[in-house]
């Protein structure tokens, strides 16, 4: 990467370019747009929901202070500039004049206060703002937020989906921690974003319309958004294919990726996804049984061909992964595998105490909660009986079936997929700080308790030098690759599909959950 993390020690005024002066050079106006969520929104706001297909609308209908570029450089949005202090506990965001909420009522500090105050009382990801003690608005486009102690993941939280700035007069109508189940979340949605609600129909589509009062100048290019809520991989292909719809993202299936790669009126790109990343692996309950001997866990990732995965199941479209950072992250540092060696995985479950038994030395099982990741879970009991360890396949019936079970410890193995988030401390730490053992699901459901780990997370979390923040994370991914809680395999293979008529598609870090103010049709 060109590009790590800004660290927020030094006082420094970070005015970059300002927003409005990048434009689409040879840009078109007008037209619409169809693209595709893959499931079902639950919630329109990402000020209180997480997840991909919130953020691709929330994006669109609410702005955040910054945005970042494809070289992980923070660019200005509703804060056009931005002064951190000395001791890196104050920042101090200076709001853009001219920003309007989609009703008309002006942006201030204050809806910069009040949404920084629902995040924290609703969004699943503590971390993100939890040093913000406070924010001050000494004037109407002012805003100060005051730290607890040094934050360098602070200003990536400030982008993409994780910090929508929400309207105090619409929002602020009842108790604060009420705001996730607030009508407005869903239907007559106010933001300030470049695009605002038409119409939102769960199982059909989002309807977005271009905002005319949008803060930047020009944007956006298009007239129309529509998001058409496809479920099905197959049927989404066919659509892509036949031309209903232009632009979709977040396509993982290897067999659908490599058939719309051979479509020629189709671009079927994985860049564009580093902030999200994602990643595949094999969670292991370290809390009880067999799987509490990192011998035995260690046996398991020998036993496990991650050559298969890649080649077979994941046909060529996923990326190596060695740790739990993503490898597009600046922090990554890639690690010694297990390359296949059932000589040595059967020594390990040997010296760990497991000796064949009529046949068997153990068994465990292994839950998936998703349909999708069934080839690598059969895979994987396929791969753990040539060392003489049975597997039992366990399917939840949904998604909450599933995440029950991973956080209450009611498992052996997962089939899991996790997402960075942008900065280890927003969707890193989680899994492997021993404080957060059995919290809920994609917590640390591993129970994986290392003191050093927990003593590294703790140092990088407020660690504003860049180089010394990223090797702290080489030392804590070392650590982790050794120890095994989960066995990292491969990143999801996340793609965008766009059409040739679909030009400036967004290609930063963070998908389609960033605004596409500049994306335009030349039709």
């Amino acid at each position: 990467m060109k590009y790590l993390i800004k660290g927020i020690a030094a006082s420094v005024a970070l005015a970059a370019v300002m927003a409005t002066s990048v434009v689409a050079e040879g840009h078109k106006t007008g037209g619409t747009l169809v693209t595709v969520l893959g499931s079902n929104v639950r919630n329109l706001n990402s000020a209180v929901q997480s997840g991909i297909v919130t953020g691709y609308p929330g994006a669109q209908l609410f702005a955040s202070p910054l945005r970042y570029d494809e070289n992980w450089e923070p660019q200005p949005y509703l804060a056009e500039s931005w002064n951190v202090s000395e001791d890196g506990l104050t920042v101090t965001l200076n709001l853009v004049k001219n920003a309007k909420f989609h009703d008309g009522t002006p942006l201030t500090s204050e809806d910069v206060a009040f949404s920084v105050d629902v995040i924290k009382a609703n969004h699943p990801f503590k971390s993100m703002f939890a040093p913000v003690e406070s924010v001050d608005t000494p004037d109407a486009h002012t805003a100060v937020l005051n730290l607890s102690k040094p934050h360098p993941a602070l200003m990536l939280a400030m982008s993409g989906q994780l910090m929508s700035i929400i309207p105090k007069h619409i929002y602020g109508d009842g108790e604060i921690t009420d705001v996730k189940a607030h009508p407005r979340n869903n239907e007559n949605v106010v933001g300030s974003g470049p695009f605002k609600l038409v119409e939102f129909k769960n199982g059909e589509h989002v309807i977005l319309e271009r905002f005319e009062d949008f803060f930047i100048e020009g944007r956006p290019y298009l007239d129309r958004i529509v998001m058409r809520i496809i479920t099905d991989p197959a049927a989404r292909a066919i659509a892509y294919e036949n031309g209903e719809i232009d632009m979709g993202a977040f396509e993982s299936l290897p067999r659908i990726i490599n058939r719309l790669k051979k479509v020629e009126t189709l671009t079927v790109t994985a860049d564009g996804y580093g902030a999200i990343g994602p990643i595949d692996w094999l969670a292991m309950n370290t809390a009880k049984g067999p799987l509490s001997d990192v011998r035995v866990r260690k046996a398991i990732a020998y036993a496990v061909d991650k050559n298969f995965i890649h080649k077979a199941l994941m046909q060529g479209t996923a990326a190596d992964s060695t740790s739990g950072i993503h490898p597009d992250s600046p922090f990554y540092a890639a690690q010694e595998g297990y390359d296949l060696d059932l000589e040595k995985s059967a020594a390990l479950l040997d010296e760990a105490g497991f000796p064949v038994k009529d046949g068997s030395r153990m068994s465990l099982t292994i839950d998936f909660g998703w349909p999708g990741v069934k080839p690598q879970v059969e895979y994987v009991k396929a791969a753990l009986k040539k060392v003489n360890i049975d597997v039992e396949v366990r399917a939840s019936a949904d998604f909450p079936t599933w995440a029950k079970k991973m956080g209450t410890g009611d498992f052996d193995m997962s089939w899991d997929t996790v997402f960075n988030w942008g900065d280890p401390v927003i969707g890193v730490h989680r899994t492997y700080d021993s404080t957060n053992i059995l919290k809920g699901v994609w917590s640390n459901t591993q129970s994986y308790s290392n003191a050093r780990v927990d003593e590294l997370m703790a140092m990088a979390a407020v660690e504003t030098d860049d180089t010394k923040r990223k090797a702290l994370y080489n030392e804590f991914q070392a650590i982790i690759a050794d120890e095994l809680p989960v066995y990292h395999t491969n990143t999801l293979p996340y793609h965008t599909v766009f059409n040739n008529k679909v030009k400036n598609a967004p290609m930063g870090i963070w998908g389609t959950s960033t605004p596409i103010d500049m994306v335009w049709l030349d039709e």
